[in-house]
Parts: C-alpha cells; structure tokens; sequence
C-alpha cells in the first residue's frame, strides 16, 4: 500500500468503498475506472475537485427549492418587486439567481387608484410578494428550472385566476357602492364662422369633420401582476447560471432550440432629449427624442456619439442663451435632458447644428426617432391634440403635420405613438404617406404583450414595443416576437419609464434577436447599467466570433395590402 493510501482513514476508505458500491449499482463500474486512470494520466492538482467535477454528471438535476420575493426600489424610488430563487444543487441548497422588475406606469392611469400611484404601486408589489410566498413558491419546490415553458403555463393559469378574481371583487364593489359611469367627453363642435359664407358656384363647401373617436375603455390593471414577470425571469437567470451560460445565450437557445451560430446585437434608440406636455416650454409634442446609429455601428460607437451630441448641446446653448438662463430643466426619468422650446423645429435644429459641430451626418452617420407620445395631448373637449401650447391639431392634421416634419427632417426614422390607437384610420393614412421611410412603432398604443397575443385592438403599425412587465412572462416574450416576426414586422424591446437597475432586458433583447432596444438615455445609473451590459455583450461575442452583422433599415411594405385593413376600419 502507497503512502497515500496508509494516510487514508477508516472513514475515508468506508466513503470510497460507499462511493464506489453507488457507482456500481449505476451500472457504472467503467466510469469509476475512467476517472482513476484520469487522474492518474493527469495528475491533477486538486484530486477532489476533479473528481466532483467528473462525476457531477450523475448526480441529480438541480431542483427549485425556495422562492423569495421582497420589496426593493427602482431608480425614481419606487416600490419594486425582486425574486430570488434557491436550488438545491448536489444536495445542497444555496441562493443561485434573482431578478428585480419594476411597475410599468402605463396600466395605472387606467386604474381606479390613479390617484395615488405610489400606494397603487406598493400594493402592487405586496400583493405579488404574498402570491409568490403562499402559493407561487410552494408550487415551483422541485421543479427543474429548465422548465421555463412549464413554469411559464404554471404562471399564467394561476395569473387568469387571479385575475378572474378580481374582475369579480371589482363589480362586487361597485354593485355594492355604485358610481356615476366614467365616460369621455365628446368633441366640442366647432364654433360657427363669423364670415360669409361664400354663395359662388365653384366654391366647396368645406367637408364635415369626421367625429373623434371615443377612448376604448381599458380593464384595470390586476393587482400583483408583477409576480409574473419577475418569477419568469428569475426562473431564467438561474436556468442559465446552472448551465454557466450567459443569459442572453440561455435565451436564444431556449427561442432556436439549439446553440446559434451568430447573434446580432440589436439597434439602441438612445434618448437624448425631451420636450413633452410636462416639460416647461411651449412645445408638447416630443416626449423623447432619440438617437439611433446607423446599422452596424458599434455600441461603442453609438454611445460615444450620444455622448458626444450632449456636450455639443450644453455648449451651443451656453453660447446661444445670453440671459445667462440655461434652457436645460433637469434630468428626464428616461435618462435624458429636459428642455423648454417653443418650436417643432427647435430641437431638430439644435441636434442638427452640433452634429455639424462634430462632423457628423444626420441620416447617415446617425438618424433619429421620436417619441411622441400622443395619448398625452389630447384634450377631448376639444378633440383635439395640443401639439405645442395654444396650438391644436385634428388626428387629420396630425398626419398632415408629420409628413411635413419628416419630408423637411430626412433623418427621423421612426414615430413612436404618433396617434392615439383608437385614430385607425389616420395610422393608416400615415403609414401610408411616410411607411416606405419611417417605421410607426405602437409603444403605449400597445398596453401589453398579452394584448398582442390575444389579438386585442391596437392599430396597424411596423411593430409594437415589446415589454416584460406586468403579467408577461418570458414565454410570452417569445410568443410575441415569433408573432411578429412571422407578420414580416419591425421587433423592438423596451422596458419601463420607471426603471430598476436590472439589466437583464438587454439579455433579452439580444437572445431574442429584435432589431431594436430601447432603454433610456446615458443620465440616469439604471439606464446605463443596461448600455454597459450591452457593451460587455458586444465584446464577448466578437471575443467568441459570433457576432453577426446589422441589417440595413428596411420598411415595411404592407402599408397599402388590403388584407391587414383593421377590422374596424373598414366598418367606418
């Protein structure tokens, strides 16, 4: 017997002996054999270690053995919900993922607390952390987290219970305490004409505006929807760390079902300025204006442009205000500056002039996307929308208005919102007139992925902003972007105006392969935590040689085929 084997104690030999009497009735006698000669052959530094690792294989699959869920904030500081999940892992338990999901605002303005959102929110996110513990949780112990589909369908008919639930506490409560009905008011005639009207027989007479269309009633929000999102991508981030894989690799095989080759990194729509109704000024109409580098830029590139474009901005407008009164009003929640102007142009002028300062080419260099955020103008006593202050627009008008702007500033490739959903018709005459060299994106005009799944109401547009909130789940996710691929459409990723520092939409986004992402601007730590994990992205699969190449922009061609014709569109 060897020195080694004299100092072996009795416990370590019994243990051995254990190990090998398994093994063996593993009918696998052979693998024993296998790793001896391994060790022998490579003489390992830690023998311990090497055969743990050899025999890992054999060992169970790690199972879910605890789910957690606490409140945490998000970078406004509001209530937030994280989820952490615990496996137990070669019989042993420890904490592997968790991920943190914040409130999308959206859904709120519809609810019947609107009134206080940040106590909406906190119920919100309490009500999720009791499903989570009472019931989510217990039902996830001993389920592999591979099983995403499975937990995914697991999640979502636990969430249609819920919010059947609801639905019925909420007529409950208003059979019980009944309330004037909420309707919106109609558009307000237009007031009579005090000139003469003209009697000459060539003359038109000027034709009957069309009668706005109501605001589509929107079901309330459902209390802790958040629990869904947040266990479903928990549940991913730790299916990826257990097979020590990158999330966003753990994504694009769980689409593809197999390893890609290559995956491309999507477009970042970059927010650089904003000028919405909020804003001090005049001018309402541009919620986020947004820089987007042209197709195989870096992200590098793109963000040192961005950047770039924010100092030019602080300096031109330290040269051009001589009161000494910076038209700069603070920092947007989305990560951008907030400026008062008063014009439509302003703003495009100032981008435009420092572009110039640097050498850069709108609509070559770099193009340009706006947000418009419609919904937010429209005063419904005068059914009309208030694109700057004083100044009212028809949904006619409105798509009079941005053919103008885009014919006259080549370089906006997408309109994010520019309608209310309900204006059909006029997304259609927009896409129309402008579909063949701007994309017509539907972020809010879309409430949520489950409305794009369910075939809900939402208008014609190039693509809708996906988002993994509320009762999305990564499946749905996926779904989604199966969906709109398959409809030859434009795929986008956002997250929410009110973000955490979680940067696994990134992840997603890249696994997923959408053309674009949209997180932000570069002045707020939750949003450039998601550019940072974009550029480490960006750097490990070119390390790797799986970096594929960016499309060209291409528009889409549907705009005039009568099959996509909205349904209700065509009863008008």
């Amino acid at each position: 017997m060897s020195c080694g084997a004299t100092a072996m104690s009795r416990g370590h030999i019994q243990q051995a002996c254990a190990a090998a009497d398994y093994y063996r009735s593993r009918r696998v006698p052979e693998r024993l054999e296998e790793a001896l000669n391994s060790i022998y052959h490579r003489g390992p530094e830690d023998v311990y270690g090497h055969l743990s690792n050899y025999f890992g294989e054999f060992s169970d699959p790690p199972v879910i053995s605890d789910v957690c869920a606490r409140k945490v904030l998000d970078g406004a500081g509001n209530a937030a919900l994280e989820v952490a999940i615990a496996c137990r892992v070669r019989s042993i338990d420890k904490r592997v993922c968790a991920a943190a999901v914040s409130e999308d605002p959206a859904p709120l303005l519809t609810c019947e607390a609107a009134e206080d959102p940040e106590t909406q929110r906190l119920e919100s996110v309490q009500t999720a952390i009791r499903w989570i513990q009472d019931s989510i949780g217990p039902a996830l112990r001993g389920m592999e987290p591979g099983e995403q589909s499975t937990i995914d369908q697991l999640l979502s008919n636990y969430f249609r219970v819920k919010k059947q639930e609801d639905k019925q506490r909420r007529e409950a409560e208003s059979e019980r305490v009944p309330s004037p009905p909420v309707s919106v008011p109609s558009p307000a005639p237009s007031p009579p004409s005090s000139k003469k009207k003209a009697s000459g027989k060539g003359k038109k007479a000027a034709a009957a505006e069309k009668p706005l269309p109501p605001a589509e009633p929107q079901e309330p929000a459902t209390t802790g929807a958040l629990a869904m999102a947040a266990v479903s991508l928990a549940i991913a981030k730790s299916s990826a760390a257990l097979r020590d894989l990158p999330l966003y690799s753990h994504i694009a095989t769980f689409k593809q079902q197999q390893s890609p080759p290559e995956l491309v990194i999507p477009a970042p729509l970059i927010s650089l300025l904003s000028c919405a109704k909020s804003s001090p000024g005049k001018l309402n109409l541009m919620k986020e204006i947004l820089v987007v580098p042209k197709p195989r830029t870096t992200i590098a590139q793109g963000l040192n442009f961005t950047s770039s474009l924010q100092t030019q901005i602080l300096k031109q407008m330290e040269t051009q205000n001589k009161s000494g009164q910076s038209v700069i009003k603070g920092v947007s929640p989305l990560g951008c500056f907030v400026l008062a102007c008063d014009r439509l142009d302003q703003p495009l002028e100032l981008i435009r002039d420092a572009c110039e300062q640097l050498g850069l080419e709108l609509g070559t260099n770099v193009y340009l996307a706006i947000n418009c955020a419609a919904h937010e103008l429209m005063d419904y006593n005068k059914g009309r929308y208030e694109v700057v202050s004083g100044t009212w627009k028809s949904p006619d008008e409105m798509v009079d208005l941005y053919v103008d702007l885009i014919t006259r500033h080549g370089a906006i490739m997408a309109l994010i919102d520019p309608l209310r959903k309900e204006d059909r018709q006029q997304w259609r005459a927009l896409g129309r007139a402008v579909g063949s060299r701007c994309h017509l994106m539907a972020d809010v005009a879309l409430r949520s992925v489950d409305d794009l799944l369910q075939g809900n109401n939402h208008p014609v547009c190039s693509g809708p902003v996906l988002k993994l909130t509320g009762e999305t789940t990564v499946s749905d996710l996926l779904a989604a972007v199966r969906l709109i691929e398959g409809e030859k459409r434009l795929t986008v990723l956002g997250c929410s105006s009110e973000e955490c520092a979680e940067d696994s939409v990134v992840d997603l986004a890249v696994g997923l392969g959408v053309k674009f992402i949209k997180v932000g601007g570069l002045l707020r730590g939750e949003r450039t935590a998601k550019y940072n994990r974009l550029l480490a992205i960006e750097e490990d699969l070119t390390r790797g040689g799986m970096l594929g190449r960016q499309d060209e922009f291409e528009f889409p061609t549907f705009w005039n085929d009568p099959e996509i014709l909205d349904p209700q569109e065509e009863a008008m």
